[in-house]
């Protein structure tokens, strides 16, 4: 790919990781997410044109604290310290971290000075979203302080002839309105940053960086007809024509017809010219399952068993050299694989990959992508709008949204209990304001009463949440009568369910599938 313009987040175990890069790609800018643990030679290399310091759970000041080379600030490079970012900034500088009388949380009102390169067009007095227990108590040598508030002395510090600066608070989330903007002013302004990552350069790029790399090769597809896999799939389509097949496994965990929807739109009576296999594979997959309850250990088998349907299937197209997975950038930095942020969960066709597969390389084109960025780039290629706004399913499908054992019984259980949420969603009218919404079966069953009988059955639970980029979310609120349609309807028509609830939990401290 050609060389582009980049800014790195060195990530210091801050919970918003993803969302500084985030917000920084809505300013145009590239921007990849690593360790702080990265060589100063590694840095030095990528050449970036600016570097962010994330939040953190630690305090700078602690003997084994997450720290940094004092050379970083002494490259010519501009960084910018967020939260624990700026305190150890401070602290690495000269200057003092301590321990404040009291923790300093949720939205605050800041002033601000106007003249900083970091407010431009920022209103003097501003909101922001505070999360700290400590407090800069003194000022590096060469910085002074550029924003405070009642409570915190030191809200923001630059060193503007270094082009140090550090920000206290959290600009990248959504609770400190004016925070993109800042964001904006540090990788545009100070970082000269041209702005020129955009999805139609991001499409054109890859296709002929993909076209390069598989030359004359054969090219096999994991096809699941997700947003993710069906971009990968046509991006492939793009570049290299008849040399791709896609195969799509229906696992037995997908969504109620949806085996049928896929291979309606992507099979031969379908718009694209893909060499669309299909293999049902449910009663292997049940049987891989049968008494497994771990999530983690769920995930895996599923993941492995998928590139094993895809080996099998490659055999028989004969010398494939390539396999194609739509995975984007949450699932990398979600399985512990991009920064220093713990791993939440393995997702199946990153972190669940078994050792050995059997191909040459793996192609993963929409691997530096956010959610949104995918369906830019799937509405650049020509998608039509229905396949590209549809709503997310997780690789491991069903398997995830049926906690503990999964069985064929089970899955009948949440897709029809699935389909009538959605489809009761779909006739209010809310599904554009959601922007996810499904329904799981719980691994609890209770007492209830119909037709008289007692019955003892399991409770479903349904999950409706808003959110910009998937990283933090907020449970939706659904109206009572639509809920209430849902349950009558589950508990009269999907057998096996006596109970229905509603997820409130927002993300974090939950995740926005069940395991």
């Amino acid at each position: 790919m050609d060389k582009r313009e980049t800014v790195i987040v060195l990530d210091f175990g801050g919970q918003y990781n993803q969302l500084v890069a985030r917000r920084v790609r809505e300013c145009h800018v590239y921007c990849e997410i690593y360790s702080y643990k990265t060589d100063i030679a590694k840095i030095k290399a990528m050449a970036p044109k600016g570097i962010i310091l994330t939040g953190g759970p630690n305090s700078c000041y602690e003997e084994g604290a997450p720290t940094y080379n004092k050379e970083l600030f002494e490259l010519g490079i501009p960084v910018l310290g967020l939260c624990y970012g700026a305190q150890l900034m401070q602290h690495i500088l000269g200057g003092k971290v301590e321990r404040a009388d009291k923790r300093e949380y949720g939205k605050t009102e800041i002033s601000v000075d106007t003249s900083s390169a970091l407010f431009t067009d920022v209103s003097p007095n501003t909101t922001c979203w505070m999360s700290h227990f400590d407090y800069i108590s003194r000022l590096a040598e060469g910085f002074v302080c550029v924003a405070h508030s009642a409570d915190c002395p030191v809200a923001a510090c630059e060193d503007s002839d270094r082009k140090l600066y550090g920000i206290q608070f959290h600009p990248e989330v959504l609770h400190t309105p004016e925070g993109t903007k800042m964001l904006y002013n540090f990788v545009r302004g100070v970082c000269g940053c041209a702005g020129d990552w955009k999805m139609d350069s991001f499409v054109e790029q890859s296709i002929r960086t993909i076209r390069e790399k598989v030359g004359d090769g054969k090219v096999l597809c994991a096809l699941s007809g997700g947003v993710d896999s069906s971009v990968a799939a046509v991006l492939l389509s793009k570049a290299v024509g008849d040399q791709l097949t896609c195969v799509f496994v229906d696992h037995g965990l997908l969504r109620k017809n949806e085996g049928d929807e896929v291979e309606a739109v992507f099979g031969p009576s379908g718009n694209y010219n893909l060499n669309f296999i299909r293999v049902n594979a449910q009663q292997r997959f049940y049987s891989k399952l049968a008494g497994v309850t771990e999530p983690e250990r769920k995930r895996k088998i599923i993941g492995e068993e998928f590139i094993r349907v895809f080996e099998e299937e490659a055999k028989k197209i004969g010398a494939v050299d390539f396999l194609v997975q739509g995975t984007i950038y949450p699932d990398v930095v979600e399985s512990g694989l991009g920064g220093e942020s713990a791993v939440i969960k393995s997702h199946h066709n990153v972190g669940g990959l078994p050792d050995y597969v059997d191909f040459k390389e793996i192609i993963e084109p929409l691997r530096d992508l956010f959610k949104d960025e995918v369906r830019k780039a799937g509405l650049e290629l020509g998608l039509p709008d229905y396949l590209v706004f549809r709503q997310p399913f997780p690789g491991p499908g069903l398997g995830i949204r049926i906690i503990g054992e999964v069985t064929e019984e089970k899955v009948r259980i949440v897709q029809d209990a699935d389909f009538i949420y959605r489809e009761e969603i779909a006739k209010a009218g809310l599904d554009g304001d959601i922007n996810q919404y499904f329904a799981a079966l719980t691994n609890m069953r209770s007492v209830g009463v119909m037709g008289d009988e007692r019955t003892y059955d399991y409770a479903v639970v349904l999950r409706a949440v808003r959110t910009i980029d998937f990283m933090t979310a907020e449970a939706a609120q659904v109206p009572y009568e639509v809920l209430n349609r849902v349950m009558n309807r589950i508990i009269n028509e999907v057998r096996g369910v006596n109970r229905v609830m509603y997820d409130l939990t927002s993300k974090p401290p939950g995740t926005i599938e069940f395991e």
